[in-house]
């Protein structure tokens, strides 16, 4: 198959040898849909997204931040405040194993807030024993069909050009976010004279092979590019440059789109169990969020906001 960011030689360098269509966009085996499996996972996100009463003020330097006079992380070693949050709920989690006789109160996460997979497997028995996460009925399922029906669409496809700005090991992040931004700026605006900046600065400044071919991506479907990529270029009616960086495990996009085939409608009937799913896990979400909530509320949590917990950065 013809590799989609243009290098010519079928890998891609910023993909790590993924040999596809787009290929620096390609998922290393990520599922398309949320199954059984990933409940667990999903469990988790929502944890660490969830938004819990109570402001706390951030610790000065040198307190170390609890929850529950446990510490969630080493004396000196502040970690930033999106994982600070993460570690709080997970704690908030594993100590209400602890209480409900669901995990040994030996237990203990390490400083870098690693939980062991029994406390991991205890916070999973924990939820499926107190959530209740009622199903969606047949009316609630078409109703949502009918107001989302972007979402049902069969092979949409999308023709790509982007900037890449790879995030690589020791690289300063805040440094490259704003070449990145700059970029976008750049890509956004026009000569005078109508001339296309997109091909001249990708050109010059992305970190993907086809940076040499103008940025061109080619045609692609969802499934060639990477999930956190596709949710921000498809089932969408943008046509252009957007107005925002998109953000991948490789980096962060510069992205222009070119052209859409909008793809074909699927009938209700084979789209029902996807809509189903989509909405029990909604549900299954605000459900962790609003436990969350509670544990928190009893809890005597020090030097952590955990409501600011829905920033982009945590999601």
């Amino acid at each position: 198959m013809q590799h989609g960011c243009g290098s010519g030689s079928g890998t891609c360098s910023c993909s790590g040898g993924v040999t596809s269509p787009g290929a620096v966009l390609a998922a290393d085996g990520g599922k398309a849909a949320v199954g059984s499996s990933d409940a667990a996972l999903d469990a988790m996100v929502a944890a660490f997204n969830a938004r819990a009463s109570g402001y706390v003020p951030a610790p000065t330097v040198g307190e170390v931040a609890s929850v529950n006079g446990i510490a969630l992380h080493a004396a000196g070693d502040r970690p930033d405040d999106d994982s600070l949050r993460q570690r709080a709920c997970g704690e908030l989690l594993r100590q209400e194993a602890i209480r409900q006789d669901l995990l040994d109160a030996g237990d203990v996460a390490g400083d870098a807030g690693a939980q062991s997979e029994a406390a991991t497997s205890a916070i999973e028995a924990l939820l499926d024993r107190t959530l209740v996460v009622p199903q969606p009925d047949e009316a609630t399922c078409r109703r949502y069909y009918e107001q989302n029906d972007n979402r049902f669409r069969a092979g949409e496809r999308v023709s790509l050009r982007h900037i890449l700005f790879a995030v690589t090991p020791g690289i300063d992040v805040a440094q490259l976010r704003r070449r990145a931004e700059a970029a976008l700026l750049d890509a956004r605006c026009r000569s005078d004279d109508g001339e296309d900046r997109f091909p001249s600065l990708a050109r010059e400044l992305s970190n993907c092979p086809s940076g040499a071919e103008g940025g061109v991506l080619g045609w692609l479907q969802a499934q060639d590019c990477a999930p956190e990529f596709a949710r921000e270029v498809f089932d969408q009616s943008e046509i252009g440059v957007l107005p925002r960086l998109v953000h991948s495990r490789f980096g962060l996009h510069v992205v222009e789109v070119l052209a859409r085939q909008p793809g074909t409608l699927l009938p209700y009937e084979s789209a029902r169990g996807a809509v189903a799913q989509m909405l029990q896990q909604q549900s299954y979400v605000t459900a962790v969020r609003q436990y969350l909530q509670l544990l928190a509320g009893s809890a005597d949590i020090r030097g952590v906001d955990l409501d600011a917990a829905d920033s982009p950065l945590v999601q």
